[in-house]
């Protein structure tokens, strides 16, 4: 298989890796053990998978929560994300958000989710932080040139661990929609997924964090 095919694929799972959530009742595939375990499984009634993803990454749950809450700033760190923005807030607390892939060989995608924060880690580093995110593709029109994301929904959960470390749990499912021939968008899957959560290490490393008030 040649380094522009896993190139591609990788391009074209990140499309999957961007989104999440779990539903079905089909038997779950191990694919991955390291450095995440990756576990994945057909959507009943798609042509999508949902995919799980667990792993430590090396920053507290308190840093990783500033940047997933940090939404506008995608562009900066998530692969393949061009544009990044959030719309509006939503009666429920939560906010509308809109995202723009740029990727090789095949059309842009975008997408519009509903983005709702249910828990947060606390000043003192305890307690869970927990999001969740489901598409809303008729929020507003397509763009020209753009295949917009129908099915995209997803979750991530962030516990603190051991000191500066993190265990986060990554579910997603999504449909990359238009046309994208089936051997590419499977392959270089796992390493996508492994890219967006080592991007999003990265990233929650150069978080600051303010320390708990004293007591």
């Amino acid at each position: 298989m040649s380094g522009m095919t896993r190139r591609c694929g990788a391009a074209l799972a990140a499309v999957v890796v961007l989104a999440a959530g779990v539903a079905g009742a089909e038997e779950w595939e191990t694919v991955a053990t390291t450095p995440f375990l990756i576990k994945v499984r057909p959507r009943p009634g798609t042509k999508a998978k949902d995919i799980w993803a667990e792993g430590e990454l090396k920053a507290s749950a308190a840093q990783v929560q500033t940047a997933l809450e940090d939404q506008e700033s995608y562009r900066l760190f998530m692969p393949y994300v061009k544009e990044s923005r959030v719309v509006r807030p939503t009666d429920d607390g939560g906010r509308l958000t809109y995202t723009r892939l740029d990727l090789p060989v095949v059309s842009s995608r975008d997408y519009i989710c509903h983005v709702v924060t249910e828990s947060k880690v606390a000043p003192d580093g305890t307690g869970v932080y927990q999001q969740r995110w489901k598409a809303e593709p008729d929020a507003f029109p397509a763009r020209r040139d753009v295949v917009r994301l129908r099915l995209n929904e997803g979750s991530w959960k962030v516990a603190p661990k051991d000191e500066g470390t993190s265990w986060v749990v990554y579910k997603f499912t999504v449909d990359p929609g238009g046309s994208v021939p089936g051997f590419l968008a499977s392959v270089g899957q796992n390493d996508a997924v492994v890219d967006t959560l080592r991007a999003v290490e990265k990233r929650a490393k150069t978080m600051t964090v303010e320390p708990p008030p004293a007591k």
